[in-house]
């Protein structure tokens, strides 16, 4: 797992601690049914407070799932995405 993986898991885990670490990569608006407009903001502010960036409000609509946070952020952030050794 990917230093960005490991961290945006720990954010989402924070945010919905009812998930397991296995859950987690498979959550998404459709999967988590507390997963709503307040818990939306707070994991988005949570995202941003770890890893200090701050999303487009633009994509905001569009990242409705961990892989969709994930893929943003690899794209953003590319250097967060390798591999541990």
């Amino acid at each position: 797992m990917s230093e960005l993986e490991n961290r945006l898991t720990a954010c989402f885990a924070s945010v919905f601690p009812a998930l397991t670490e296995a859950e987690i990569p498979n959550a998404s608006t459709e999967s988590i049914s507390v997963w709503d407009s307040l818990s939306f903001v707070t994991l988005a502010a949570v995202i941003q407070e770890e890893f200090n960036f701050e999303i487009d409000p633009e994509v905001l609509p569009n990242l409705d799932s961990f892989q969709a946070f994930r893929a943003y952020l690899q794209a953003a952030l590319p250097a967060l995405d390798r591999k541990e050794a």
